[in-house]
């Protein structure tokens, strides 16, 4: 049977292709706008979205986003 790609990983196989613990990647959806996918309870992940993002940057970032709502002073 042929493997399938490009599938949605979980929360453990992303953190264990980039090295990371569960709570870094939970912290990086909430924080620095990791690319995730909620799917009920889950939250499911692209690995090529991903590879993007971190190219991009996106895990180095030290400025948190800031949530729509609320603004600066």
């Amino acid at each position: 049977m042929v493997e399938i790609e490009d599938r949605w990983l979980s929360v453990e196989e992303i953190s264990k292709y980039l090295g990371v613990s569960h709570d870094t990647v939970y912290r990086w959806i909430d924080r620095h706008d990791m690319p995730a996918h909620r799917m009920g309870r889950l939250w499911k992940f692209k690995k090529a979205e991903v590879d993007e993002w971190v190219k991009a940057g996106g895990a180095a970032s030290d400025r948190p986003k800031i949530d729509e709502g609320k603004k600066r002073k």
